[in-house]
C-alpha cells in the first residue's frame, strides 16, 4: 500500500510544492535523503492514530479529512465538510498522502503554488480503528481502505463517534481508468475519478452539519480564515 515507505508515500506530495516558498512541512524525509521516514509513525498519544480535519480556502473552499495511517496521513478533499448528522453523507475525493507534521499546520499557502489560499485546523484528535471481517475480527486499517470500506471512531476536539469511509467509485486498480492521476494515486483510492462518502454512523451523540467555513474557528488558535490570512498573508 502506498504510504508506508516515507519516500514512496509523499513522492506525489513533494513533487507538487516548492518549499523555498510554502511553509507547508516538508515531513520527516525529503526526496532523495534515503531510508524510511516516520520511524514509530504510529504516533498519537499513547500511539494512538491521528486525525485532523483543516479548512482550505483555495481555489475552491473546501475541507481536507485525514487519517494517520503508518507514516502518512490518509488525506480527502470533502467539499461540504464531515458532518455529526449521521443523515448527511458527504463526497470525500483522495488527494495525495500528507506528512504526519501536517497535522499541525496552519497559514497561507502563496499564491501560485499548489493549493495556494488559507489553511486552518478545524479539528483533530485521535481515531480508533474499528474494521472486522464477517467474523468479527479486526483488519488492518491499511487494508480496510485498501478493500474500499472503513470504519472508525474520532477522538477530536469537536468531532466524536463512529464514522465510515465507503469508496463507491474507482478502486485500487483505478476501476478502469489511470491510477496515475493527481488525485488518487496517494490514497489507494483509485484512479483521477475515485471517491468515497464520509457518513457518521454511531456514537457522539445526533450533533449538527458542518458549520459555516468562513465563521468556523481554528482548534489550535481559534482563528478564523479571515484572521490567518490577514496575519499571515503575503504583504
Amino acid at each position: 500500500m502506498d504510504g508506508e515507505g516515507g519516500g514512496d508515500g509523499l513522492r506525489d506530495y513533494h513533487g507538487k510544492r516548492d518549499f523555498g516558498r510554502t511553509g507547508e512541512p516538508a515531513g520527516r524525509q525529503a526526496p532523495g535523503d534515503g531510508g524510511a521516514a516516520g520511524e514509530g509513525g504510529a504516533g498519537g498519544e499513547g500511539g494512538a492514530p491521528r486525525f485532523v480535519v483543516q479548512i482550505h480556502d483555495a481555489s475552491t473552499l473546501h475541507f481536507d479529512f485525514r487519517l494517520q495511517v503508518a507514516d502518512v496521513l490518509k488525506s480527502w478533499s470533502v467539499p461540504k465538510g464531515p458532518s455529526a448528522n449521521p443523515s448527511d453523507k458527504r463526497l470525500a475525493v483522495p488527494t495525495e498522502d500528507h506528512p504526519l507534521e501536517y497535522e499541525e499546520f496552519e497559514g497561507v499557502i502563496p499564491a501560485g503554488e499548489y493549493g495556494g489560499g488559507t489553511v486552518i485546523v478545524w479539528d483533530h484528535g485521535t481515531y480508533e480503528p474499528l474494521s472486522h471481517d464477517r467474523r468479527g475480527r479486526p483488519v488492518d486499517f491499511a487494508e480496510s481502505l485498501a478493500h474500499g470500506h472503513a470504519r472508525f471512531r474520532l477522538h477530536g476536539a469537536k468531532l466524536h463517534g463512529e464514522y465510515a469511509l465507503t469508496r463507491f467509485r474507482g478502486g485500487p486498480d483505478g476501476g478502469g481508468t489511470d491510477g496515475g492521476g493527481t488525485d488518487g494515486g496517494g490514497t489507494d483510492g483509485g484512479g483521477t475519478d475515485a471517491a468515497w462518502l464520509l457518513v457518521k454512523t454511531a456514537g457522539g451523540g445526533r450533533g449538527h452539519g458542518t458549520p459555516d467555513p468562513r465563521r468556523a474557528r481554528s482548534a489550535r488558535t481559534g482563528r478564523t480564515l479571515a484572521r490567518v490570512a490577514a496575519e499571515e498573508g503575503e504583504a
